[in-house]
């Protein structure tokens, strides 16, 4: 046995575990370039695996271990002890989920957020595909084997990167790929038999699409086939991003087995017929009968042409299918099953597409690929077997255990686990992991609808190996996970005087004082106080005036007595805005009629603010000498730039202009009533003199 040899680390053995054979490859990465430095290949001699499914695991596992003493032996006798694994699309579920999140308030957005919502609409996703199973009647479990992004929204608008914005909501198209446990654990099985431990497992048509597609090619519409033996896989790739995936039961070996029938040959016999040159003039064969034929390229590619017709046929539609209906810009075809002559015609035919935007990939694709394995050349044959290598630098893959709440879970690790995938895995409900906020509160104030929001809940409270950690804590294989439910939050509540309309109160003149009352509120037609706890449904009308009933009522007081708004003579039900002028007579003290006129009823009314409290013989005396010893006099002001002539007095007081000006008092008809006399705030009990220039309006 030749010397180890030393290889840069670290060195990536990869097995591409066929329907018809097992392709080994080791090779170490340099810079941008990947280096081959073995390669083994094993056909099954039996039928152990179908349409990409492992039937006889005992026997993949002998496969396994010939193509692994083959490779070791190239490297001079280095042992092989981790592999890198995919499994075949032939059983892959996919679905698009939408993930979404709305903030309280707005928010910057960073990347535990973003990281919440993809997780979100992987699990929409996996409802959707166990929606699918349960219509099916289907109890197969399915584990998420990886996801991509379709769309970003921020604000329901769309995005391409979160990173950075602020937002009350955002949300994400997702979509992910599912594998049944079945596939994972044969898989798992066959390697572990040999002697294996898998390192990474990644998809087939994700392997090969590392190779054939290069990222700067994905911004364009392209499918990439990967026609195999059992299976064709297929995946789509627009605007970035990998739009789908998906595959058709049908490939190389549904050709091999016409030529089977036709020619009543072997099944290696008619794999080695089905991929003769055109440029043969013939072909010689034996029959089980062992009787030597001779036969030519065309009536071999004759007897193919049928079954070519119809796997073209089912992939173009399964193309067009997962591309929403239409057909793509181009399509690229790997693997030994798409080398078959006219294939590739036959695909763009039914595609609409020119035979050019539709080839077979292969050595041209692998610029960044260097053989140093002798008797192996590029070819499309290597296109997956290669990529499951290159996938080990873009993420570890495998499947881990974790236990949740007492529970063994199986996960799909791509080095980015966190807590919430295996919360999901398990089956945790969503609204227990975040918190869960109280009941809101909707309710009318002054015909506009206002809601409250109730208060947030504890989010759910777990544990990570007995330490506190939080929802994307990165987990590890065997971790031990509790989680407590999250809590759900206080319901809304709200007093009315927190309303902002609520704020401030009103002041009244009352028999010549300041009185400052405050606001309140109707509510379902019902007076309400600034304590009153708001309730959901409430009819809410804010008040900006007292009747006269309510102000007495808030003052305490109940006198027998003439009541006067603004100088005129008011009942209860009297309404009283911000600044107006309330006085009173006790109805006990008898006015000299005889010796006042009618005319002079104010000059008695406005006296009496200033002399509630005097005897009623006093009242008399002292009203009745106040007008016997002055004289009556005239006197012109401005009113609003009106000039005005005020008679009949011997003094005048501003609330006498409402005698001799006509200004409506008795419907509000603004905000405050505004009065000045020369500039100044006026009061309506000041004195005025000749040539005042007075302002009288409502504020709006």
């Amino acid at each position: 046995m030749a010397a180890i040899t030393k290889y840069p680390e670290p060195l990536i053995f990869g097995l591409d575990i066929g329907t018809r054979s097992i392709v080994g490859t080791v090779g170490y990465k340099e810079k941008d370039k990947f280096n081959v430095v073995a390669m083994s290949v094993k056909y099954h001699d039996t039928r152990s695996m179908i349409d990409g499914q492992i039937h006889d695991i005992a026997k993949v596992s002998q496969d396994i271990i010939c193509v692994k003493n083959e490779l070791e032996e190239q490297l001079g006798g280095r042992k092989l002890n981790d592999v890198c694994i995919a499994a075949a699309g032939r059983v892959l579920k996919t679905a698009i989920g939408h993930g979404e999140y709305e903030f309280p308030e707005n928010t910057m957005i960073n990347q535990e957020y973003i990281h919440s919502i993809d997780l979100i609409g992987v699990e929409k996703a996996h409802e959707i595909v166990m929606d699918e199973l349960s219509l099916n009647k289907e109890t197969t479990k399915y584990y998420c084997v990886g996801y991509t992004v379709i769309k970003y929204f921020l604000n329901d608008y769309e995005i391409n990167n979160l990173e950075g914005h602020k937002g009350t909501k955002i949300a994400a198209d997702v979509l992910a790929t599912f594998l049944p446990e079945e596939v994972v654990s044969s898989l798992y099985s066959a390697v572990e038999n040999a002697g294996l431990v898998v390192n990474n497992l990644t998809l087939e048509p994700i392997a090969a699409i590392n190779v054939a597609i290069p990222e700067n090619y994905r911004l364009l519409n392209i499918a990439l086939v990967d026609v195999g033996a059992g299976t064709s896989d297929i995946c789509i790739t627009k605007d970035g991003s990998i739009i789908g995936y998906g595959m058709i039961p049908s490939a190389g070996d549904e050709m091999t087995e016409c030529l089977i029938k036709k020619f009543l040959i072997d099944f290696n016999t008619a794999e080695k017929l089905k991929l003769v040159s055109p440029k043969k003039k013939s072909v010689t064969y034996k029959d089980i009968m062992g009787i030597s034929h001779k036969t030519t390229p065309d009536e071999i590619f004759s007897a193919l042409e049928s079954a070519k017709k119809n796997i073209a046929k089912k992939v173009a539609e399964k193309i067009i299918e997962l591309n929403g209906g239409s057909s793509v810009s181009a399509v690229f075809i790997v693997g030994g099953g798409g080398k078959i002559t006219g294939f590739s015609e036959m695909v763009a035919s039914y595609l609409k597409l020119p035979n050019e935007r539709v080839a077979l990939r292969g050595p041209e694709v692998m610029n960044d690929i260097n053989f140093l394995v002798d008797s192996f050349k590029k070819d499309a044959l290597y296109v997956t077997p290669i990529g499951i290598c290159l996938n080990y630098f873009d993420q570890k893959n495998n499947f881990i255990f974790v236990n949740v709440n007492g529970d063994r879970i199986k996960l799909y690790n791509n080095d980015k686990l966190t807590i919430y995938d295996a919360a999901v895995q398990f089956g945790f409900p969503k609204e227990d992991i975040f918190p869960k906020r109280g009941n809101d509160i909707t309710f009318k104030i002054n015909g506009k609808t206002r809601i409250v929001r109730g208060y947030n809940g504890e989010p759910a409270v777990i544990l990570q190996n007995d330490v506190e950690v939080g929802m994307n804590s990165i987990i590890s294989a065997n971790d031990r996970i509790k989680i407590t439910p999250s809590t759900k939050g206080e319901p809304a509540s709200m007093e009315l005087g927190s309303l902002p309309e609520y704020a401030g109160t009103l002041t009244f003149n009352v028999n010549d004082q300041e009185v400052i009352c405050p606001k309140f509120a109707m509510v379902n037609g019902n007076p309400e106080s600034q304590m009153y706890k708001i309730c959901e449904g409430d009819d809410i009308e804010m008040q900006s005036y007292y009747t006269l009933e309510q102000l007495l009522t808030f003052m305490d007081v109940k006198p027998d007595a003439n009541f006067f708004i603004n100088n005129k003579e008011a009942d209860m039900q009297d309404k009283i805005y911000e600044n107006f002028v309330v006085y009173w007579i006790d109805k006990s003290v008898e006015l000299p009629k005889d010796e006042i006129d009618s005319e002079d009823k104010s000059i008695v009314n406005n006296e009496e603010t200033k002399i509630t409290n005097n005897s009623v013989a006093d009242f008399k005396n002292d009203t009745v000498n106040n007008i016997n010893n002055n004289d009556i006099v005239s006197m012109g002001i401005i009113v609003n730039k009106t000039p005005v002539t005020m008679t009949g007095k011997s003094s005048y007081k501003f609330v006498d202009i409402f005698d001799f000006y006509e200004f409506d008092l008795s419907v509000m008809r603004g905000k405050k009533l505004i009065t000045k006399i020369n500039g100044h705030d006026a009061e309506f009990m000041e004195t005025i003199i000749e040539g005042s220039i007075i302002e009288i309006y409502w504020e709006m």
